[in-house]
């Protein structure tokens, strides 16, 4: 089995899974593998990003049908990736590695842009955000989130996911500051995510921030476990996933597969 890292700019796609309406992740790197070894493969990805979301370190796995040393792995998925995608990393994983149900957590990272003006350099990376936000009120409602609970409230309406709880094992507020305004990043870690959860949570803050709800209306939220409380779902373009976590060595965890849809 073989274990692929990659880099990709999620502007250009439909979302990783393959689907009729257009371009995905997955079909650009099952073509490339398709091209690199004569055969197809199937490749499986350890998270589902959405339409417009980009990723720094999504991992996939695949069984390939010809052997060849881990960089021409690398230099030979390059060659016939497209621009927006790149393989970083290729590895040897276990038999029956999948990158999915193996993977024991993931950490996204959300960017807004507080900035009076527009700025072209991050346009499509961030989410530019006009008003001020009130970063302490922002921070007072992160407790409210951390810990193991049901995100039915912070999920999109259409995710199939049959169980809603997750556990977020950390969460902060990252601030940079800028000429004019500031870069704020949400760090997020979970052992999984509900459909568009991220998204959610990131409109939501953004609320608290604008003072549109108290920081302690968080925790009602997810008591009520409705959505239409909750606050709007931040753009797909400032998401990135960052890191997916495996056990030691790529150890098979023997877990049931998770239900995670993600953003």
């Amino acid at each position: 089995m073989l274990k692929i890292t990659l880099e990709y700019d999620g502007a250009p796609f439909v979302g990783w899974q393959v689907q009729p309406n257009g371009p995905s992740v997955q079909g650009a790197v099952e073509d490339a593998v398709e091209k690199l070894c004569g055969a197809p493969a199937r490749v499986t990805g350890a998270g589902r990003t959405d339409a417009g979301v980009h990723a720094h370190g999504q991992v996939a796995s695949l069984e390939p049908s010809t052997e060849l040393p881990l960089a021409a792995w690398t230099g030979g998925l390059n060659a016939h990736l497209p621009a927006e995608v790149a393989c970083v990393r290729a590895e040897e994983a276990p038999p029956g590695f999948d990158a999915r149900r193996w993977a024991r957590g993931k950490r996204y990272v959300y960017t807004l842009l507080r900035s009076p003006v527009r700025s072209p350099l991050w346009r499509g990376r961030a989410w530019e955000v006009r008003r001020p936000l009130d970063l302490l009120a922002m921070n007072a409602a992160l407790p409210h989130l951390r810990g193991r609970h049901d995100f039915s409230a912070l999920r999109a309406a259409d995710c199939p996911a049959r169980t809603t709880v997750r556990e977020v094992r950390r969460l902060a507020i990252g601030v940079t500051p800028l000429p004019e305004g500031e870069l704020i990043e949400l760090r997020i870690e979970a052992t999984a995510f509900l459909k568009h959860m991220v998204r959610n949570i990131v409109g939501t803050l953004v609320e608290v921030g604008h003072g549109k709800r108290s920081p302690d209306s968080l925790r009602e939220l997810l008591e009520s476990g409705d959505r239409t409380q909750a606050g709007p779902t931040a753009p797909p373009h400032g998401l990135v996933l960052d890191e997916v976590f495996y056990l030691p060595g790529n150890a098979d965890p023997h877990a049931s597969e998770p239900e995670d849809e993600e953003d």
